[in-house]
């Protein structure tokens, strides 16, 4: 009798030792989930509501100890990322392409395939951590993403009056500020036929809006970034305003998780793409890889060093010596992004 409890015992302590990872396809509506052990045997999958409450509950209800819970970068990625962390589960957030070229290799897309293969990585370790943004980090992105779209609009009704009005063979000039430019629409159209008036108006009477709403961004942004110490910091350096130091601020986040200032350019996708096999070693352009808003800020800001400003400084001098505008913008984008992360 003691042995057969002395053997149950023994095989009980084993079980509980065993490693076990988990792999999570999460899509709108639905999360695909599967569970493997350290040997790669699929243990237990199922489908549940794509809600971290849920998600949590399955999980939990195995009674498993797991290493690790890998779940691909995106837009649901953060929030899902946090509230399981809250359940204390080992949620890592891998990046999302470097999963789906791993992924590639199946013959079958689907759901359960992904799962399995995100489970299989994460045993594998074969997976690129990403970090999950602070809560500051996203309250300024809903911002700067607001305030983007926003003046795209704005941009695209200027664009649409334009062309309206070109019909009548009215040519309103040059780019002008919103208050002048309303009034020019107003001066062009007081002679046009009633539904032609009107339909303009109510065009001019939405850019106005949108301007009012930018302001009240704009406003946002500056009393926040005001108050924060490393973005006035960034600010010093000359074509650098609140907007380009609130992005950047808010793409790095934690400038901790870099070992070296040089990999910040790499994370930027201000760094040159490279080939090289055997005899052959080819340089290209920069990778463009990345962040897209904050490199778009980082050049854009790079340029008006170049073209706009007149102080001399290091900075200046340095990037002056490359060839052509766009390499030196490149490089003092990089240069830029290096030395304040």
């Amino acid at each position: 009798m003691n042995w057969f409890f002395k053997n149950n015992l023994n095989f009980y302590s084993r079980s509980s030792l065993i490693k076990y990872y988990s792999g999570l396809d999460i899509s709108l509506k639905e999360t695909f989930i599967s569970i493997v052990d350290e040997k790669g045997k699929i243990v237990k999958e199922e489908v549940v509501a794509s809600e971290s409450s849920a998600i949590a509950e399955f999980l939990l209800s195995q009674s498993r100890e797991y290493e690790s819970i890998g779940i691909e970068s995106g837009q649901l990625s953060i929030s899902m990322c946090k509230e399981l962390r809250s359940f204390r589960l080992p949620v890592i957030c891998v990046d999302a392409r470097h999963m789906a070229a791993a992924l590639s290799a199946r013959i079958n897309k689907n759901d359960k395939n992904d799962a399995r293969g995100i489970a299989q990585m994460m045993r594998a370790g074969l997976y690129k951590e990403v970090l999950v943004k602070s809560d500051e980090s996203c309250q300024v992105k809903v911002a700067l993403g607001s305030r983007r779209q926003l003046m795209y609009c704005r941009e695209q009704i200027m664009g649409t009056i334009r062309g309206l009005l070109k019909i009548y063979g009215i040519k309103l000039g040059k780019k002008s500020k919103i208050v002048i430019f309303s009034l020019k629409v107003q001066e062009a159209i007081k002679d046009l036929d009633k539904v032609s008036k009107d339909s303009i108006e109510a065009l001019v009477c939405s850019l106005e809006i949108i301007e009012e709403s930018i302001k009240k961004l704009d406003k946002i942004l500056s009393e926040k970034g005001k108050k924060d110490e490393d973005c006035k910091l960034l600010t010093t350096v000359p074509g650098v305003g609140i907007i380009v130091a609130m992005t950047y601020k808010a793409t790095i986040d934690n400038p901790h998780r870099f070992e070296i200032s040089d990999t910040v350019g790499a994370y930027m996708g201000l760094t040159p793409r490279q080939y090289a096999s055997g005899e052959v070693n080819r340089h290209g352009s920069i990778s463009k890889m990345g962040p897209v808003e904050c490199r778009n800020m980082l050049y854009e800001a790079a340029h008006t060093i170049l073209t706009v400003s007149k102080k001399k400084f290091k900075l200046k001098s340095w990037g002056c010596k490359k060839e052509g505008c766009k390499e030196s913008s490149s490089c003092i984008s990089k240069k830029t992004s290096c030395n304040y992360a």
